[in-house]
């Protein structure tokens, strides 16, 4: 099928062991073409990459991106192995992006987004670039329709609600999702966390505010103001019945993901996110998470790598302890 690489075993490897102790030793493979006729266990994770950095490249930010998938792979295979028995865990391979249509791999992304959810499993997607979240959250509203209020949680330096009137790229996609949830009459529910200030122009402010934009800024989002921020996360999860999120590597401080397509030195930490995480996925409302703009062209020692595989194996394992 053009556009789509099947898993590739030899991305997973580490230490041996004869108890499945590690990632490597726990997951499976399936052809993501097949996965509508799949039987899949309800307990269920589902790994998907999203090989993509046109919308970086349209954007004018650092291409490498779309190797991203594959590191993360990489990082995640060699980490141990707290899943219980009854949870299974699948590489389904990448969606990948052909002769720069972005777009087309966007709407392969929803359909496989939505045939992953109707097999009740959790859908785990490794980008690319952020326009990644376009595509993820499609495929959550073709699987659940108009009824239900999707929450998106972005941690991220950045907005990502420019105007798509000249194209679309991988600082619009949250704008294209307040066009679609203008068009299907559905409400438009994004907090982002981790905003700057000198990473964001006055208009995307300003857009912000007239889509009711909920965000955190920089200055806020660490350690000191968790409890404050806590109460923020809290009370948006309130407000809707499903929450999707996306984690932008690039909000980070590059001391600690330093392989991003916009690198920056004072970025938030990682505690933070970590704490925050737990609550979102201990609301028992997570319906998708994403990592994106994992760049392995500038990462050093496979810092950024790691740090998005440590989030996600955190992310994993606290879904993990609340399933039956």
């Amino acid at each position: 099928m053009e556009g789509y690489k099947k898993a590739n075993p030899k991305l997973w490897t580490g230490r041996s062991s004869d108890q499945k102790l590690y990632l490597h030793e726990k997951v499976k493979y399936i052809d993501l073409k097949t996965i509508a006729t799949e039987r899949l266990p309800k307990k269920s994770i589902a790994i998907l990459g999203y090989d993509c950095d046109e919308g970086v490249r349209r954007n004018q930010g650092r291409i490498g991106a779309a190797e991203g998938p594959d590191a993360i792979r990489s990082a995640l295979a060699k980490l141990p192995n707290h899943l219980s028995e009854n949870t299974d865990l699948f590489d389904l391979g990448s969606i990948r992006c052909v002769q720069g249509d972005m777009e087309t791999a966007q709407i392969r992304l929803a359909e496989y987004v939505e045939q992953i959810l109707k097999q009740n499993c959790l859908p785990i997607l490794l980008g690319g670039g952020h326009d990644i979240a376009y595509g993820h959250y499609k495929g959550i509203r073709q699987f659940l329709g108009k009824d239900k209020r999707i929450g998106i949680i972005n941690f991220d330096a950045h907005f990502d609600l420019r105007s798509n009137n000249i194209g679309n790229n991988s600082g619009t996609p949250f704008f294209q999702i307040a066009q679609d949830c203008a068009t299907e009459g559905t409400s438009f529910n994004y907090l982002c966390l981790g905003i700057r200030k000198d990473a964001n122009t006055r208009v995307l402010f300003q857009s912000a505010k007239e889509l009711g934009v909920r965000f955190i800024e920089k200055e806020r989002f660490n350690m000191y103001f968790l409890e404050e921020v806590q109460r923020e996360v809290l009370q948006f999860i309130e407000e809707v019945d499903c929450i999707y999120t996306s984690i932008d590597m690039d909000g980070f401080s590059s001391a600690y993901a330093p392989g991003v397509s916009s690198p920056y030195p004072s970025g938030y930490s990682p505690e933070v996110v970590f704490e925050v995480l737990r609550s979102i996925v201990h609301s028992k409302k997570v319906i998708g998470i994403d990592v994106a703009e994992m760049n392995p062209t500038y990462d050093i020692d496979n810092q950024t790598a790691k740090m998005a595989a440590a989030l996600l194996h955190f992310s994993v394992h606290q879904t993990d302890l609340l399933q039956p």
